[in-house]
Order: C-alpha cells, then structure tokens, then sequence
C-alpha cells in the first residue's frame, strides 16, 4: 500500500510527499553518499568505507544491459500522487512540478544503485577532498554541455546553488545546504565548497546539488526573470532528455537528446534506452489502473495488495500479453503511517498517541485487505542494519546516556514491540490498554464521548489524498471504527493532492498517512525530518512536528559520525527515541516492488539492490527489438 512519500535525502523537488515533502528527484536523492579518505588528492569517485566497488576503467555499472537497443516511446502513468502540473520548476514550493522533469538535471556526481554509500563523476570528472575536511574542489568535465550547446562551467554550479540557497527557492533548499558556507569559482572548470565545519557528509551533499544553467530565465534585455517566478519556462540543464510537447498540465513528453553529451560515460552506459518517455496523468487510482488493463500505458508499480491479487487480471494478463512480477528490493522499508501533528494540542501526550497506536489493528487488515502480503513496520529503519531491537548495546547507551535526564526511561529498556490481535493476543485486550493510558491523561467517557476535564470532546480528522482514497478508505473505516469505540470521534477527509500539499505546506491537518522512505547512509535528511528547527519551517520534512533537544544531539552525533560503527550505532538510538515517542501509527512494508508491465519490455538480468521502481524502468529497461530490427516503436 503507497502511502505519501517524504523527501529522502535532500530538498527535492516537489513530486509527492512520500511522506513528509517531497519526492526528490533522483539527483537530489544522491546525497545519502557520504565521507571519503583523508589524503587530498584527485579521485574519479569516492566511498564513505573503503574503496568504491567499481574500478577508474569500469565500463558500465553491473545492473545495466550495456546493448540495450536504443528507441520506441514508454509510456507511464502518474509515478506519484500528483494529478496534474503548473509548472516545470522543481525547486520552488508554490504550485505542482511535471512528473519526470529530473530527467532534464544532473549533478557533478551520480551514485551507485549496488552500493550503499559511493559517488562517481558525472558532470565533475575529478574529486578533491581538502585534508581538513573544510572544503571539497570538482573539475567539471570538458565535454558536458547544457542543452543549449553551452559548456557546464564552475559559474553555473555556483549560480545553481547561490539561487538555492536563496529566498527564491524552497526553504529546505537553504537547510540543507546550510553548513556549505560557500561556492567558490577557482576556474571556469574548477568549483570549491568551503564548509562551515568538517563533516564527512558534506562533500557528497556538494556533489549532488542540481545545476542548471544562468541562462534559465534569462530575458532578452540580459535581465533574469526569479528562479520563484519561473513556472513553465523550459529548463536549461545538461540532462539526457528534452521536453518534447505537453498537454493541459495532465500529459508530458521527453524526447532523448540526440546530442547528449554524456552518453559514453560509465555511468551512463546501457541507461536512457527510449527514445520519448510520456507521462500521463489520471484523475485518480481507480482511472489509472483502468486505463492500464485497457492498453494506454506500458508498465504500473502496484502499491496496493488487493489489486495485485484481485483487479490486476484479466484476459490481457491470461493471453500474455501483460505480465506480472514482484522484484526483490534492499531499500530498507522506512516509515509509513498515520502521522500525528505535535502542533495540535490533542497529541501532546505520548499516553495519548500510544493508545491510538493501540487501537490499530494490522492483523486483522492484513488478513482481510491485504491477503498477508505486508509486514507490521516496528522501526523507522525497519528492514536493514539500522534497526534498533532488544535492549541497547554499549555502541547506543554511549549516545543515549548523556541524554538519560531528557528522555524516558522507557528508552533505556527492551525496544518496543506493536500491539498484535493475533491469540493470544486481541482486539479488546488492546483497546483496555489505551482506555487505561487515555484515563491517565485526562480522558474519561461521559455524556456519549470521550473528554477532557474542560469537556471538550476527544474529536480529530484524517486527511487523504482523494487520489488514494479507493484504496486508503476501507483501512481508514476499520481504524476509525476502533477508536470509536473508545469514545473518540475521527473522521476522514480526501482532498485533491493540490490541496492537500498546501496543507502539508502550513502544517494544517491533524493526522496523516504518509511515509519516509528507506535510507541506506542516514544523515542530514533526518535533520529536516525530525529537527526542532525544521518543526517551525513551513514546507519542511518534519510534519509531525516533533521539537526535542534530546533528539536534535542525536542527530547531531548521527551527521558528524566518523565510522560506520558510529553512524549504525547513532542511527539505532534515534530509532529507539523516536519509536517511544510514539509519534507515528506504524503500518506496514513489503520487501519487494510489484510491477505489472507489457511483454515488449525488457530488463536487465542482474537487479540493482537499492532503488525505486519507477526510477529502475524509465533509466534501465528497453522495448524488445521488433522484426524490423530496432527497438519495438508506439
């Protein structure tokens, strides 16, 4: 089940809250790379531990088909929440950005999807780390170019982050980058980022900042029209695509620029296999899957179980001629579930939102919703290394104990566990727990509700984005059976995504589904997360609102790790803390991708391990070559 997507790593532009912001683009995500070895010298790629996988003469990445054949036009449907677009800029916060439109940026590095933690050149052919960790120096490659035919110089990159950086652009932009504390022209290929403090994540952050050229906007009376302003003006980035034609802010298309420049880098072999990549945008999830079984597209990741086993079939499946396959994926499951705003005084009191956890009932969902396909999330690094579980080790005390006097004691016991209706297990044993926690608090039933001393009515709504709710509906029904039950009155609420990111944006609901995504290397995208200081920032990650001092020293500590030992070990307390907070209803995660795709697509044989479906289709797979010869062509 998919719910709203966070940004994962960076400021990304503004897709669809996979939880919390946005979902970034691709480039943007590379920011999970981290640190590198202490000589300063020139290197061609970077690992945070060791030595990066591959070698200065690697060919292509292993999870590619070097001779893919090149051609015919994909066609997908919405690849987020998103129903229609305003603008092509994906780094203001006003307004919806095209789907795809990341296809149009790069970055002066690209990471690797069989690796956790690594960076390789892409507009940058070299990498040089000063000694002291104060500053990080590229040299731009001569062959890159924007789409214009202008070279990629030193003054663009620090055009592109001296305008993200600014008032013009989304506000996290500027947190995100705030401890480069400066861009640094040394020659027209050469750029420098000086660092306000010596932080093994920042020279990766620096390599993946999206550039773009300064002449995006450029009038011709030489004067620039504000990066805040620019709404449908094409973009002027040096990425392998081109917009090709759009239509009425529900369907796009991206033509392969012939004269793409970095078509023979390593990290561009075997990638960018279609020729035109069309986005079509439906109204909601209902019309989509539809208007796949119908033909009008070429590939659908299903994040909802019940269509994967009851609606996605049919004779077009039977004949063969569309197929169904679930992906193993190592992305680690993240954090989904129904968010509660600390802003609203009703869930200031754990003993409050531990019995809403409480009245949650997965197994049943499960069971009748879901056909067993989903684990109960317990952790919001579930699924990897990062989790923390059992009592903490030596490595977490070491983190957690300077802050015994800020946190709970709770924290400093066994780790904890999600309610579970299974027998023994039940239901109403459940249900008696929260009753028990919500008397504690102040909560008693009387006069048919469930109220406070003042005898305000325990009362909050649920909002949906009214594109998922066919789906979300039935499981929000159960939850709000259950707290009724307990005197407490939710209501649901589907919006228009437009809406509802506006919402998000100020902070305006009282409870959400949303979700974080999996990260590998943890870091400063936790700070937007989960910081005091993004809690106050309209349009920032951390919707929930959670203001602790205690949490912001962990994820300083977590940022500033020196070993990987140190980062597992940071990562796991900030689990451990923020799970008794208890700010989150945990759902559910499956450890595989479910697409459902037409048998003229193909795709490579080795599986990368960490990535997201809909990015693994448009930049790796291709058509079948027709009997024509050449690939199948729409």
């Amino acid at each position: 089940m998919k719910a709203t997507t966070i940004a994962r790593r960076s400021p990304a532009p503004r897709r669809e809250r996979k939880l919390g912001a946005r979902h970034a683009l691709l480039l943007c995500c590379l920011a999970w790379l981290l640190g590198v070895s202490a000589p300063a010298h020139a290197v061609y790629a970077i690992a945070q531990f060791g030595e990066p996988k591959y070698p200065p003469d690697f060919k292509h990445f292993d999870y590619v088909n070097p001779d893919a054949p090149k051609g015919g036009t994909l066609v997908l449907a919405n690849p987020s929440r998103l129903t229609s677009f305003d603008k092509f800029n994906p780094f203001t916060m006003r307004g919806n950005t095209a789907p795809g439109i990341d296809l149009l940026f790069e970055s002066l590095t690209t990471g690797s999807s069989d690796e956790v933690a690594s960076a390789y050149g892409l507009l940058a052919d070299d990498i040089r780390i000063a000694p002291d960790r104060l500053s990080a120096t590229f040299h731009i490659n001569p062959r890159a170019r924007f789409s214009n035919g202008d070279a990629v110089t030193a003054g663009d990159v620090k055009y592109s982050f001296d305008t993200l950086k600014s008032p013009q652009a989304a506000p996290q932009f500027a947190a995100f980058y705030s401890e480069i504390e400066r861009a640094v022209v040394v020659d027209p290929a050469t750029i420098r980022f000086d660092f306000r403090q010596p932080n093994r994540e920042l020279p990766l952050i620096a390599g993946a900042i999206p550039v773009f050229s300064r002449k995006w906007g450029l009038k011709p009376d030489g004067t620039h029209v504000p990066l805040d302003q620019l709404a449908f003006q094409e973009p002027i980035g040096s990425g392998p695509y081109l917009i090709d034609r759009y239509d009425g802010g529900h369907t796009i298309t991206y033509r392969r620029n012939p004269s793409y420049w970095g078509a023979s880098l390593p990290v561009r072999v075997g990638t960018d296999n279609f020729d035109y990549i069309t986005y079509k945008l439906y109204a909601d999830s209902t019309a989509r899957l539809e208007g796949f079984k119908a033909g009008e597209y070429d590939a659908l990741v299903e994040y909802v179980a019940r269509n994967w086993a009851r609606r996605d079939v049919g004779k077009r499946f039977d004949d063969g001629e569309l197929i169904k396959h679930e992906f193993r994926q190592h992305n680690g499951a993240g954090m989904q579930g129904l968010v509660m705003n600390l802003r609203r005084p009703l869930f200031k009191d754990v003993r409050v939102r531990k019995a809403l956890d409480l009245a949650f009932d997965f197994e049943w969902l499960n069971r009748q919703l879901f056909f067993g396909a989903y684990t109960r999330l317990d952790s919001y690094f579930a699924d990897s290394p990062l989790q923390a579980t059992g009592m903490p080790s030596a490595g977490e005390l070491a983190i957690l104990n300077p802050l015994r006097a800020q946190l709970d004691p709770a924290v400093f016991g066994p780790m904890t566990v999600q309610p579970n209706t299974d027998p023994p297990g039940s239901l109403r044993a459940n249900l008696l727990q929260a009753r028990q926690l919500l008397e504690q608090a102040g909560w008693h039933y009387r006069d048919g509700a469930l109220r406070n001393a003042q005898g305000q009515p325990f009362r909050f709504e649920i909002l949906d984005d009214s594109g998922q709710s066919a789906a979300t509906a039935p499981i929000m029904s159960a939850y709000i059976r259950n707290l009724s039950k307990l005197g407490i009155e939710a209501s649901y609420r589907a919006v228009d995504f437009a809406l509802i990111q506006k919402r998000y944006d100020a902070f305006e609901f009282d409870m959400t589904m949303l979700r974080y995504p999996g990260v590998q290397v943890p870091g400063t995208e936790q700070v937007s997360r989960f910081g005091s200081q993004s809690a106050d920032q309209q349009g920032s990650d951390n919707l929930m609102g959670v203001k602790s001092p205690a949490i912001d020293a962990i994820l300083r500590s977590l940022v500033h790790a020196q070993t990987k030992e140190q980062l597992v070990d940071t990562a796991r307390a900030l689990d451990r803390v923020l799970m008794h907070g208890y700010y989150v209803v945990p759902q559910w995660y499956s450890a595989t991708h479910r697409i459902a795709y037409k048998r003229a697509l193909r795709y490579p044989a080795t599986l990368p391990l960490y990535y997201s479906a809909e990015d693994w289709i448009v930049s790796t797979w291709w058509f079948a070559p027709s009997p024509g010869g050449g690939a199948a062509a729409r």
